[in-house]
Order: structure tokens, then C-alpha cells, then sequence
């Protein structure tokens, strides 16, 4: 183990490997590219992506409460905020924190089906990672709340 000079931090150090040559030539581009996991390309990628994200957000409505909650929270809100919206910006801010509230809701849940995978046996830990997801959902209905207010009262 050798002290890294900048950060003062001990642990192993990682050398850049050199080019792999063979007969004096250099190594194809390949040699250096990250080896290739047999994760698909292209559109392939991009519709599996989407196949994964409907499951998300099919799994999310059927198995959370919460989420199904705050979308028809968004039914609402949505709709409200294009009707009371006087210019583009202003419909884009009151709409934009409903989504980051889904947005969020979404992780949050995501975080509490992998502590609840994990054990569910009390921690500590699992316990905290459950609150603060929780209050990220808090914290994004306060930006809500604070963009509606602001928007609304013309400040």
C-alpha cells in the first residue's frame, strides 16, 4: 500500500497499463475499450429501457399505496395548473414539481423494496434509509406548496 502524494489517503494505487503490442504494432482500439458485457445496443437498449420503465411504473401502481395517492394527486394538480398558468413558464412551474414528487416517490420506493428485500429484520440503518427517502417525498411537496404559492401570489 502506497500513500496516494495528493490526497494523502494509503490504499493501492492503480497504474494505467500500458498498450498491448505485438510485433512492434500498436494494440487495436478494442484492447483499450471497456470489454463488452453482452448488454445490448441502440434501439434494442432503448426499448428494453422502456419495457423496464413500464414494469416500474406498472409495479410501483399496483404494489404502492402512496404512489397511487399522489397520482391522482396529480390529476388535479396538473390539470390546475394549466388552467391557473397565465404564460408558458409560469404552467411549467406549477407543473414540473407534481412530476418531481412522482419522480420521487419513485425512487423512495424503489429504496424501500430494496431494504425490505434485504431483511426485514429492524436496523438502524434500513430504518434511516426508509426515513430519508420519506422525507425526500416530504421535501419535494414543499418546493409544491412554495412554487404554487409563489407563482400564484405574483412574487
Amino acid at each position: 500500500m502506497e500513500a496516494d502524494s495528493l490526497s494523502g489517503k494509503s490504499g493501492p494505487r492503480l497504474r494505467e497499463r500500458p498498450p498491448l503490442e505485438s510485433a512492434g504494432r500498436p494494440a487495436p482500439a478494442s484492447a483499450h475499450a471497456p470489454a463488452d458485457r453482452g448488454k445490448p445496443r441502440g434501439l434494442t437498449r432503448a426499448l428494453l429501457a422502456c419495457g423496464a420503465s413500464c414494469r416500474g411504473l406498472a409495479g410501483a401502481f399496483c404494489e404502492e399505496a402512496a404512489f397511487r395517492q399522489e397520482l391522482a394527486f396529480a390529476a388535479l394538480v396538473i390539470p390546475l395548473g394549466l388552467w391557473l398558468g397565465r404564460t408558458g413558464v409560469e404552467r411549467a412551474l406549477l407543473i414540473a414539481p407534481m412530476l418531481v414528487i412522482l419522480i420521487v416517490e419513485l425512487v423512495n420506493s424503489a429504496i424501500e423494496a430494496t431494504v425490505d428485500r434485504i431483511g426485514f429484520e429492524r436496523h438502524v440503518l434500513a430504518g434511516l434509509a426508509k426515513d430519508i427517502g420519506s422525507a425526500a417525498v416530504f421535501m419535494s411537496f414543499v418546493l409544491l406548496g412554495t412554487v404554487w404559492l409563489l407563482v400564484l401570489t405574483g412574487h
